[in-house]
């Protein structure tokens, strides 16, 4: 039997740090060497972390360790200064969970250079296994971007794309602002950054790079009354039959454990608390639609950053992830 690999954990009091403790902690070949939180250094991580009460012992600290893998789950623009001010070995593996790496693949500061591979196994399955460093995707720009990826590989999209996709409440992270108050989501539904939202960059960066010259993506991204989840439909102009569609996208993702295509429906408890994303394809006169579902917090953040970790280290990638959707 391997050794477990030693794992860290920076920006540890989040809801992705917290899912991410949640995988790790049932995963049969990780070991969890510290939580890292300047704000919560020496308290119980199971006291922010509750659901953890009775599974770890471990304590946040504001002291790094040598480790196999690092997990960043700090926010938007703080990795890249946190690599500037703190050095790591050259075999220590990084997972990055924030944007600063998903464009700007390069880092450099005082000799310290990484390149971060972007980690959308679906589409970089081999470039992560023989990776260094990964950023991770965004959530909306996971779910999108697997609805899409197939029609660009076919170079299929040649019209305009409008998306429309709603996310839980633990999309915006812990700390309260006036739209994440239970006061503001209870029974509300409301649009944020229609047309601009900042996953758009990196979708569009991916699709360009499959197809080329891809057309508009009119994305309306929405904040939903529930915790977790994204719930994506998008539609374009195509010429394929329904049945040839779907064929072509159950193809695609044939040999990937995570993604699949359902011939049914799809309701977002089919995929809460896993690491799937759940695809079903319609066709209307000349549209197709295609539905994406995904958790948040698990194939947008945490769950595919371990599926990244599994690569990268010669694991199983559904290891530690076969995990139950809470479909009732």
């Amino acid at each position: 039997m391997r050794d477990r690999l030693k794992i860290g954990i920076v920006g540890g009091a989040g809801y992705t740090a917290g899912e991410l403790l949640r995988i790790l902690i049932n995963h049969p070949y990780a070991g969890v060497e510290f939580v890292y939180s300047t704000s919560c250094s020496g308290q119980a991580v199971s006291s922010i972390h509750t659901d953890l009460l009775g599974d770890t012992d471990l304590r946040f600290t504001n002291g790094l360790k040598l480790v196999d893998v690092l997990f960043m789950c700090l926010g938007h623009g703080i990795s890249r200064e946190f690599l500037s001010n703190n050095r790591f070995d050259e075999h220590t593996k990084i997972i990055d969970l924030g944007s600063d790496f998903r464009i700007d693949t390069v880092f450099s500061a005082s000799g310290n250079d990484r390149n971060f591979v972007y980690g959308l196994p679906e589409i970089n399955r081999q470039q992560i296994i023989e990776a260094q460093n990964i950023a991770n995707p965004g959530c909306f720009a996971t779910a999108i971007q697997l609805a899409l990826i197939p029609l660009a590989a076919a170079n299929l999209l040649h019209s305009e794309v409008h998306i429309n996709a709603i996310t839980g409440s633990t999309g915006a992270g812990r700390s309260l602002s006036e739209t994440s108050h239970f006061s503001y989501r209870d029974g509300n539904v409301s649009i944020y950054k229609a047309f601009t939202h900042q996953h758009l960059k990196e979708i569009s960066k991916t699709l360009n790079r499959i197809q080329g010259n891809i057309p508009e993506l009119n994305f309306i991204p929405l904040r939903g009354n529930f915790t977790r989840g994204i719930f994506a439909s998008l539609y374009a102009e195509c010429s394929m039959d329904e049945d040839d569609i779907t064929a072509l996208y159950k193809d695609f993702y044939a040999s990937h454990p995570f993604t699949h295509v359902s011939d049914k429906s799809l309701s977002l408890k089919d995929v809460a608390n896993t690491n799937k994303c759940l695809l079903n394809i319609g066709k209307y006169k000349n549209r197709v639609l295609i539905t994406s579902i995904i958790d948040n917090l698990v194939k947008g953040a945490s769950g595919q950053a371990v599926q990244n970790m599994n690569l990268m280290f010669g694991l199983e990638e559904d290891c530690g992830l076969r995990l139950k959707p809470s479909g009732f």
